[in-house]
């Protein structure tokens, strides 16, 4: 892929081998502004790639470098997301000023950029998140209008479960702890429910813990983790 060299001085070295790729959106008006952000030594934020909504590709941070993407996270156990990371910042507004749907253009980027990254580092599916799934109580990015699917379709992604899903009737408190269990932080029980809502079934994230939502995680743990341990 063609890209744009266009670093960014924040960032460091990293403690962790890549394990994990993040995806965000950029949440500001333009994506000019959002790479001269990146760039900005004031800001104290970067990415490693910024997508564009016509496509183009801009570097920030080389991937051997840890970018400053992430903040504070959790996910599978890791705490320091950004060592175990490379973060993609895609171009969109976001929920504060005007969230829209991602142009067809942008996202066959995105998916590129994700399939090389995943066969380079050999990267779980599961571990293919958004920022709200490693930081759900700051979070909302890439939002329920990114498309998982697409990506899920070609193996880079987990999918959405949707045949023989049955729900377990796990109170609250176990559903919890399954989604634990799967990696998230639960620290705030509902702010993890509103991210795995708006990853595995984005029309409808009110933040209920319903039947539906357990059928889904009970779903993923038997494909993924080896069926529930609660």
């Amino acid at each position: 892929m063609t890209m744009i060299w266009n670093p960014s001085p924040n960032f460091g070295e990293r403690s962790l081998p890549i394990t994990m790729l993040v995806l965000h959106y950029t949440g500001m008006q333009s994506g000019a502004a959002a790479i001269d952000w990146l760039a900005n030594p004031a800001s104290k934020v970067s990415a490693h790639y910024v997508v564009d909504e016509d496509g183009q590709l801009v570097h920030m941070v080389r991937e051997e470098q840890r970018a400053q993407h992430a903040g504070l996270s959790y996910w599978r156990g890791v705490t320091d997301c950004n060592s175990a990371s490379i973060g993609i910042e895609i171009v969109n507004p976001g929920h504060e000023f005007g969230y829209r749907p991602f142009p067809e253009a942008q996202m066959d980027t995105v998916t590129r950029l994700v399939a090389e990254l995943v066969r380079t580092y050999a990267i779980d599916p599961r571990n293919v998140v958004g920022h709200s799934d490693v930081a759900p109580t700051r979070k909302e990015d890439p939002g329920e209008y990114f498309d998982w699917e697409r990506l899920a379709k070609l193996g880079l992604a987990v999918p959405r479960p949707r045949e023989k899903l049955v729900d377990p009737g796990w109170p609250d408190a176990a559903f919890l702890l399954a989604l634990e269990r799967y990696g998230y932080s639960i620290s705030d029980g509902r702010a993890a429910t509103v991210a795995f809502q708006r990853r595995f079934r984005p029309e409808n994230i009110e933040g209920v813990i319903d039947g539906e939502c357990r059928a889904i995680l009970l779903s993923l743990l038997l494909e993924y983790e080896g069926g529930p341990a609660i």
